[in-house]
């Protein structure tokens, strides 16, 4: 699976964890280069509370567009540390 946006190659990976129809990107498979700590959380009662990053390639920025769950509940456990996409990051094989 790829995350894509404008044209630039996110995260790679074969080993994406489906949650809810979306992909969650191991650590390892992003680049970094992209990524901007935000100081967005939000809370799913099932997961816990989810941070985000905000995207950036070239000009073009794209507040919030992935997030993860740094310290999930034990329901999600599988996902820590994993990244997921929207806001226009198109995730496709």
């Amino acid at each position: 699976m790829r995350a894509i946006w404008h044209g630039q190659v996110l995260a790679d990976s074969n080993q994406t964890i489906v949650i809810e129809g979306n992909h969650y990107f191991p650590p390892f498979s992003i680049n970094r280069d992209f990524f901007i700590e935000s100081e967005t959380t939000s809370v799913c009662p099932w997961k816990g509370t989810a941070s985000y990053y905000t995207v950036r390639v070239g000009s073009e920025v794209n507040a919030d567009a992935a997030w993860y769950y740094p310290s999930p509940k034990e329901a999600a456990t599988e996902i820590k540390g994993y990244i997921a996409f929207w806001r226009g990051v198109e995730v496709t094989d």
